[in-house]
């Protein structure tokens, strides 16, 4: 049983409530915090090993000690709840259940960074969970954990709610800086780095959802037992959005010590495929990240188990690994088509670019144009070799990382599922009645060759 962190009491009824919520001892992580240094509170984070958990996974600390710290410049705090990753739900999961969880991990983090203003922004699609966080942070406030003087400590802090315009690429800090500014979400040159120049101009930290709830337990029961949970580097729990084709989705907090295969198929995790169906393959970080087959997804390279963590699944780097990332875990099963699926990932892609960059802007349309012939029985062998030209110069080419999420799932399936674009060519009457489905791969699905 994985131990929990986060989700511990999102079963009790009214936890979302203040009441309910100190009963089972909110907020005395944050009366600890308030009576420690800011200094103090940086150390137990560092201690924590604790990454952020919005994709990238960079020490969070080290983030932290990065603000800058001009004299008389106020500094801000942003959490970025612009969870918009395709197969990613878990930040939605603690804002709607678990608000006040949020809100101490904001209150804990505001004071350490020297913020008394921060800031919640959070996805337009999410329309219904604005009113929970305003609701929690109207009951933190009236009982004196937000406001002017916090608990007595001289520390003021008031958090806002923005809700976004639905946009993608405002997942992206400088992007999400830019439309909470109230400009258009295109994301900025770097440096300056938020961290010297953010919000107006102003030193800023921006972190995920989770990254923030975490400082919580973190300061509860201190950095270094943080860090005994997990293996290595990939220290503390993580919450995993499981969906697909698995019998039980959800939201899932692991420790990171156990095994892909553990997750997919025990029962206290996602039970399983339905209808006794083989895996096929996963993408275990949201959409963005490579997607790897089944019998690279159960085992490493070097033949190893693969595990739920950082490490483990980025072994090997891209060509056979994949990223931990927003923890987005969708499983595919025998019947479905990598073909189809790329191709809707690379129209949301297209969808939502910017347009900033010029790589980014036509690539993508090109990729989605070419998957989509192919899909279609309409494609040539040629194609398959120029969408790998294409994925290659967008990747690493564009101001932000949205051409690197654009580019990876194209060159992974091609990559490791080279002979299933192959057969869309070869068949065109075919492709569009029945799937390339396990039967047409050796046992275990080779890796393909490719440019």
């Amino acid at each position: 049983m994985s131990k929990k962190l986060l989700l511990k009491d999102a079963h009790i009824e009214g936890i979302r409530y203040l009441e309910t919520y100190r009963k089972q001892g909110g907020y005395t992580a944050a009366e600890k915090a308030l009576k420690m240094t800011p200094d103090e509170i940086l150390e137990e984070v560092k201690t924590s090993g604790l990454r952020g958990r919005g994709g990238a996974g960079f020490p969070t600390g080290m983030k932290w000690s990065f603000l800058a710290k001009p004299e008389g410049v106020p500094r801000h705090l942003v959490v970025n709840a612009d969870e918009s990753e395709p197969g990613t739900f878990k930040d939605r999961y603690l804002m709607e259940f678990l608000p006040h969880l949020l809100i101490e991990g904001m209150l804990i983090s505001s004071y350490c960074l020297g913020s008394n203003v921060s800031y919640i922004y959070i996805r337009g699609e999410y329309s219904w969970i604005p009113d929970i966080l305003e609701e929690a942070i109207d009951e933190a406030k009236a009982a004196g954990f937000l406001g002017k003087n916090i608990l007595g400590t001289g520390f003021d802090c008031e958090i806002y709610v923005q809700r976004g315009g639905g946009a993608y690429i405002c997942g992206e800090e400088t992007a999400l800086l830019e439309s909470l500014e109230g400009k258009r979400g295109n994301p900025r040159l770097k440096p300056p780095f938020p961290a010297v120049k953010g919000l107006w101009e102003r030193p800023t930290v921006v972190n995920n959802v989770e990254s923030i709830a975490a400082i919580v337990p973190i300061i509860d029961i201190t950095g270094a037992e943080y860090a005994k949970i997990g293996v290595g580097r990939s220290t503390g729990t993580k919450l995993i959005s499981a969906c697909g084709n698995i019998n039980k989705p959800g939201v899932y907090e692991i420790d990171m010590t156990i095994t892909v295969e553990e997750f997919i198929y025990s029962d206290e995790y996602c039970g399983g495929i339905p209808n006794g169906k083989k895996l096929k393959a996963c993408i275990p970080g949201g959409s963005s990240v490579p997607i790897v087959p089944a019998n690279l997804l159960l085992k490493t390279v070097n033949g190893e188990p693969r595990y739920m963590n950082y490490e483990s699944l980025a072994d090997g780097g891209f060509a056979t690994g994949t990223m931990m990332g927003s923890g987005g875990f969708i499983v595919l099963d025998e019947d479905q088509c990598i073909v189809e699926h790329t191709m809707t990932l690379a129209r949301f892609y297209h969808h939502e670019s910017c347009g900033q960059c010029t790589p980014c802007r036509e690539g993508t349309g090109w990729m989605h144009k070419i998957l989509k012939k192919i899909e279609k029985g309409e494609g040539k062998m040629e194609d398959i070799d120029l969408l790998w030209d294409i994925q290659r110069k967008i990747e690493g080419n564009t101001i932000c990382p949205l051409g690197d999420a654009a580019a990876w799932p194209v060159a992974a399936a091609i990559r490791h599922f080279r002979d299933e674009f192959e057969w869309h060519v070869k068949n065109p009457e075919l492709c569009l009645t029945q799937n390339y489905g396990l039967a047409n791969y050796a046992d275990p699905i080779p890796v393909a060759a490719s440019n």
